[in-house]
């Protein structure tokens, strides 16, 4: 054979090759689109540059000030062009003809790698505490040129392409650099594509098509849409100092932001960020809370889960707004001094088509076993804590909320079911540990992890544990083999008062022990007491209707009740609605009966939530000690005949305050009480008081301290008690 033929067969050789990658190119199942696209040295001489643009009419080059036509192969997008090796720099733009149209683009496949190595590598060894700076899409300068880089972790794809608004949802069009020591793709576009939707395109090791939401997002569609969408990093704000501390006045008001107020004017419709700061802000204010807790604002799809099933977990729901809107909330709220938490929830996500889940066509950020990898009561999947890659995700996403908004604390959710492996479940059907225990060790050293890293970062911030067993050492600092978190909500408390309070009161004698019980283990944690969303939903019925009697009952219980609360040891927490004694259940698809604040004894509750508030945070006995013995000492907690409870609350200056709690409709006359003080005391709280309500029953409020022992206690007092009431004392 000739040389001239040899050279001819060479040619119709590669030709046929490269036909062959563009049909792979056409199909998006190119698995190394940048061992081939761009440019690349064919000998010491030529290079070739190769792009492939469907519905392309026409590509060139430009060259210094040059066009260099480049030839179509077979009219299936692929352009190639031979060049001297120095005739075109990188990164190499490109004019494009479309016919109708005519564009100069950057060649993505001329870019170097953007990717960070160190980063990479911390991210594979599960301590990457800022992923999402490195991950998801973000618009920067690379090379001299501004563009946006998206970078997706999915190490068992074959392949992966970014689509979008911005190229016709065309898998075809960029199909991403892959890195096999992370396991992470990347690609960089130059273009700015602020505000455009997108999604990746992955090819599975089946060969199977799927696509995903960016699990790094930091803006997602509305829901029902599922695409991504490309926004920068807002202005953060810093955490408000010391308003966070053990030894600091915490009371919070729990809100759902889709079901506080509703836009009546415009069909139901939500308030959005700007309206809701406008609203929320000063009514907070007024009731005098501390902090507010925002429900789980992840995107999530579907609005009956509340938020509790994210799936776009660096994403502000769009309900309200994009992102800049939410960090102007947030920042408005925190320039008002008060603090902001949010529900976090690392427990479990769910098995949405664009979520986590099979995100790479593999079980990548959940269990592949079943009995460790779903949860049967939410129905939705469990992340695999044991997992590297995963541990930097939730870290990274802990970071990201407490950094870039300055958000003041992270409520975690459900963080019983992430401690056990048998949690919720029959035998036979959990994995036991490495030592055959029920403990989830992955599950607890990320914990620890992240409350050691946060706190590290912020010793400002706090974090706070919806735990419900006895697990010991939650609020335990991390080097002393606690879980480092800096709060814990009291449920034991919350079950059994609520459990006492609804009972009639003449059966409470007999359940005495439901109230005093508490005080058993109430400095063994720091402790958060919570009257939060679950106990008003799912047919438990709202606070007031807890509730026995008629209604004057009914009302002068509630009262009562919370003047109990605010006097007990731990920080406070009230869900929206309890102000006032919401009658209905919470339905997250209405607004709160905001029209019941026109009836006096629904102004009533709200009063004396503005007065618990303020009598709370003027003395210090009621929180300074709040994590010690020393800050609490019953009068009487054994008074079960009477259904009275007296106890006295006191600061590390030694400054008192007397709680008194009569939980019976009875008016109790001359009823005698030690006291620790010879001085004289004033009433600064009283829960029937006509203001929030009461029945207005005569009382002393100047009252004498007689020398009397009584109650372990030299002097001793004796006053009116009046009927389902609580009462605050202080000294002259």
């Amino acid at each position: 054979m000739s040389v001239a033929n040899l050279v001819s067969l060479s040619q119709l050789n590669e030709e046929q090759q490269s036909l062959e990658k563009a049909h792979s190119l056409q199909r998006a199942d190119f698995i190394n689109a940048f061992s081939f696209l761009g440019k690349h040295v064919i000998n010491q001489e030529l290079s070739i540059v190769r792009c492939f643009i469907p519905g392309a009419k026409k590509v060139s080059v430009c060259a210094n000030k040059q066009l260099l036509k480049m030839e179509q192969l077979q009219q299936t997008g692929l352009f190639q062009l031979v060049v001297s090796n120095n005739k075109v720099p990188e990164p190499i733009q490109l004019d494009i003809d479309f016919g109708d149209c005519q564009v100069q683009r950057f060649l993505p496949y001329s870019f170097a790698s953007t990717l960070d190595d160190d980063a990479m590598y911390l991210f594979n060894q599960g301590t990457l505490a800022h992923g999402y700076r490195h991950f998801g899409a973000h618009v920067i300068t690379h090379q001299g040129i501004k563009g946006t880089r998206f970078t997706v972790w999915a190490p068992n794809a074959k392949s992966v392409s970014v689509i979008g608004d911005f190229n016709h949802w065309d898998a075809s069009c960029y199909p991403m650099r892959f890195h096999p020591a992370s396991g992470v793709w990347e690609i960089f576009i130059a273009e700015d594509l602020s505000g455009k939707h997108y999604k990746y395109s992955l090819l599975t090791e089946h060969n199977q098509r799927i696509e995903k939401a960016d699990p790094f997002a930091m803006q997602m569609q509305l829901p029902p849409h599922t695409a991504s969408q490309v926004a920068s990093l807002p202005q953060n704000h810093q955490p408000i100092a010391l308003i966070n501390q053990f030894n600091q006045a915490i009371s919070i008001y729990e809100v759902h932001l889709g079901s506080w107020r509703r836009n009546v004017e415009q069909g139901n419709g939500y308030l959005n960020y700007t309206e809701l700061a406008e609203q929320l802000i000063p009514y907070v204010l007024d009731l005098g809370f501390t902090h507010i807790q925002l429900m789980p604002i992840s995107e999530f799809p579907f609005d009956g889960s509340w938020g509790y099933q994210p799936v776009g977990l660096f994403a502000p729901t769009s309900r309200f707004g994009d992102i800049n809107a939410f960090s102007e909330f947030i920042g408005k709220i925190k320039a008002a001094g008060i603090g902001v938490l949010i529900d976090w929830v690392p427990g479990h996500f769910p098995n949405d088509p664009h979520g986590l889940a099979m995100f790479d066509g593999t079980h990548l950020y959940e269990h592949a076993d079943k009995r460790q990898g779903y949860h049967p009561d939410w129905n939705t999947h469990i992340y695999n804590y044991d997992r590297a890659e995963v541990r930097s995700f939730l870290l990274s996403n802990a970071t990201y909320w407490l950094n870039e908004f300055g958000i003041d604390g992270l409520r975690v959710d459900a963080v019983a079911s992430m401690l056990y492996l048998d949690y919720s479940r029959k035998e036979g059907e959990w994995v036991p540990n490495c030592f055959g225990g029920r403990e989830n060790l992955g599950a607890i050293s990320l914990l620890q992890q992240i409350n050691a890293t946060v706190y590290g970062e912020n010793p400002n911030i706090v974090t706070i544990a919806e735990e419900s067993t006895a697990w010991p050492g939650v609020t335990k600092p991390t080097d002393q083999s606690g879980l480092g978190f800096g709060f814990k909500w009291n449920m034991g408390w919350m079950n059994d008062s609520l459990e006492y309070i609804k009972k009639d009161p003449l059966y409470r004698r007999h359940h005495h022990n439901e109230m005093t019980f508490s005080l058993v283990y109430a400095f063994s944690e720091n402790y958060i007491l919570p009257l939060s969303h679950d106990e008003v939903v799912h047919g438990k019925g709202s606070l007031i209707n807890k509730m026995p009697g008629d209604d004057w009952q009914k009302f002068a219980n509630l009262r009562a009740f919370y003047g109990f609360m605010w006097a007990h040891p731990g920080k406070k927490l009230l869900f929206m609605g309890g102000e006032f004694a919401q009658y209905h259940e919470w339905d997250h698809d209405f607004s709160l009966d905001w029209h019941l604040l026109d009836e006096a004894k629904h102004q009533g509750v709200y009063t004396l939530i503005k007065s618990l508030n303020s009598l709370y945070k003027a003395y210090p006995a009621f929180y300074e000690m709040d994590n010690s013995g020393e800050g609490f000492r019953w009068i009487d907690g054994g008074n079960a005949e009477q259904s009275v409870f007296s106890f006295v609350r006191q600061s590390g200056e030694q400054s008192k305050v007397i709680a008194i709690c009569n939980f019976t409709p009875e008016v109790r006359t001359q009823f005698k009480l030690g006291v620790p003080n010879a001085k004289r005391y004033k009433l600064v709280l009283n829960t029937d008081d006509i203001q929030f309500g009461g029945s207005g029953v005569p009382v002393e409020t100047d009252i004498a301290v007689l020398n009397e022992a009584n109650h372990g206690f030299e002097n001793s007092i004796s006053l009116t008690l009046a009927p389902l009431a609580t009462y605050y004392l202080v000294e002259k």
